[in-house]
């Protein structure tokens, strides 16, 4: 019985893959017999106004297509004018208070540099000024009974001002030993850690005031007519929000890698102008990011009014 079962089962499978050849076969000569009427030139003219038809609606489409262009837009990048803080005098760095990206306040203390020249000049400013504060009172005292001549009380109270104006500068650049944030920002960069020795006027760190960050640029000469300062631009990065803007406040007025011949048409292509941009909020920004910037569309004065 499973013998006679396993047969019959092989013959109905044998019958099922002879159907598919035979359907596979018959749908072979029918392509075959479809693409012969279309080659044999006595149905030429039967077909050809069918295709014609598809042809021009695919040429079409495409045309289409390429007629709506993306806005490529201008690309440009994040910058900012930081503000660095530096000492007067050279010196080795023995405090630190920060690190970068800590918020500051106009007035924190930043930094401090070795004061040991300095308190040494400050104590001997103080000592001459005491020995110049003698000489004037006996100078004084000995001009109210008569024994004194006034040119030596002049000579005294002259020697005591500038005693007292030397003390005054030794104590200057001793408070100024001490960094202070001279603006509220973002502290961008450190130059100078603990333990270096630091030049004068060399900054020991940089500070990034928001209202700093600008958005810089270039726009082609043909498309310069359509901006003004004051204008709006949109602006899109990787990442960030969706309705980031920002205000254009400066366009060069010289064109960039200009040729050094006469302008030709060719050459007319390759000049770009310079554009910078304060953004609306430059917290979603950061220094050096890559940029789009997209036009908006200029509003006519009739629409403005």
């Amino acid at each position: 019985m499973r013998s006679s079962r396993t047969i019959s089962h092989l013959i109905l499978r044998s019958a099922e893959r002879a159907s598919r050849r035979m359907q596979a076969r018959l749908w072979l000569l029918a392509l075959r017999d479809a693409a012969s009427r279309l080659l044999r030139v006595r149905d030429r003219q039967q077909y050809l106004p069918r295709l014609c038809s598809i042809v021009v609606l695919a040429l079409a489409t495409g045309l289409a297509g390429c007629q709506e262009k993306r806005d490529p837009g201008f690309q440009g990048w994040v910058e900012a004018d930081m503000i660095f803080v530096s000492p007067d005098e050279a010196g080795r760095v023995t405090k630190l208070n920060v690190r970068e990206g800590d918020e500051v306040k106009v007035g924190d203390h930043l930094y401090s540099v070795d004061d040991d020249l300095q308190l040494a000049d400050l104590n001997q400013q103080k000592a001459t000024l005491a020995n110049a504060q003698q000489t004037y009172d006996r100078a004084a005292s000995l001009s109210k009974t008569g024994s004194g001549t006034q040119a030596n009380l002049d000579s005294a109270v002259s020697a005591l001002r500038v005693a007292e104006a030397r003390v005054a500068t030794s104590e200057t650049r001793m408070a100024r030993r001490k960094g202070f944030a001279p603006v509220a920002g973002t502290i961008q960069q450190i130059y100078f850690r603990e333990g270096e020795m630091v030049a004068a006027q060399r900054p020991v760190l940089s500070i990034m005031p928001p209202g700093n960050m600008k958005l810089r640029f270039f726009v082609p000469e043909a498309a310069l007519p359509k901006l003004a300062i004051g204008d709006t631009v949109r602006i899109s990065c990787d990442n960030c929000a969706a309705d980031l803007t920002a205000k254009i406040y400066f366009i060069a007025t010289s064109a960039e890698y200009t040729p050094p011949v006469i302008y030709s048409l060719d050459e007319r292509n390759k000049l770009v102008y310079l554009i910078q941009a304060r953004p609306s909020r430059p917290d979603a920004l950061r220094v050096g990011q890559p940029i789009d910037v997209y036009l908006n569309p200029k509003t006519p004065v009739a629409d403005k009014r």
